[in-house]
């Protein structure tokens, strides 16, 4: 799993949550070395923030699952643009902050 966002706390805590159960987990804080993880590690799961400090996340999340169709993307932000990303496929979802434990697990499924 890849949690790509810049809030540092938010970060740490999905990863000590998913950890627990038994994911592995890569952090970044900016959408180039988000992307950079993404190639390297080919991760199953991704969480988006949308606001980064490098640029916007959901407009860029098509080089996420580029040539990866089966990768689940959940793209995630406090402040819910008004339009939505499109994907040919149903892998996506968006989710707006907070988010629960009930969505974290979810995302697991």
């Amino acid at each position: 799993m890849l949690i790509i966002d810049d809030e540092v706390d938010f970060c740490l805590l999905m990863q000590f949550y998913l950890t627990k159960k038994n994911c592995d987990v890569s952090i970044s804080h900016t959408l180039s070395e988000g992307l950079g993880l993404a190639h390297d590690n080919t991760p199953d799961i991704i969480i988006l923030d949308n606001n980064l400090p490098d640029g916007l996340g959901w407009p860029a999340a098509h080089q996420f699952t580029k040539g990866r169709p089966d990768v689940h993307l959940f793209l995630i932000s406090a402040n819910k643009p008004s339009i939505k990303p499109e994907f040919p496929n149903d892998h996506f979802q968006v989710v707006e902050k907070p988010i629960s434990i009930k969505q974290i697990d979810n995302f697991l499924k």
